[in-house]
């Protein structure tokens, strides 16, 4: 069953922001949550540009989805953290997560932070999934 994603009545439409308010998982689904993803390579190296660790964090949240089988459209939450975050970083956040979710957008959470778990992350990215029956 796909989450059922919504922008009810009297809230804000933030569907133009890449997000939904409220996603619905249907009754006895299973849920794998990823851990905050970042923009790391391979190598567990980092670029110091925010839009090649951004598109890293997505593309890393994509593969986690691969290893579960699961796809894009199973996510119904995000939660992304961006260092020293500002409406340029907001801009090209939302471009990466399009590049993963298109125009899935589910339940979502940007919360500003001076600093991640490594010094040189700028971004990081976690996601609870429905998983397919």
């Amino acid at each position: 069953m796909t989450p059922r994603l919504l922008n009810p009545k009297g809230l804000y439409d933030s569907s133009p922001n890449a997000y939904s308010q409220v996603a619905i998982v249907g009754s006895g689904q299973r849920l794998a949550f990823i851990s905050g993803q970042g923009g790391d390579n391979p190598d567990g190296s980092f670029s110091r540009d925010f839009a090649t660790q951004a598109a890293g964090a997505f593309r890393n949240v994509g593969l986690a989805l691969d290893a579960i089988g699961a796809g894009p459209q199973d996510v119904v939450k995000i939660t992304v953290l961006i260092v020293d975050h500002d409406m340029e970083k907001l801009r090209i956040m939302q471009a990466a997560q399009r590049m993963l979710l298109g125009a899935h957008h589910p339940a979502a959470t940007l919360i500003p932070v001076p600093c991640l778990a490594l010094p040189q992350m700028l971004i990081e990215v976690e996601a609870i999934v429905e998983l397919p029956a």
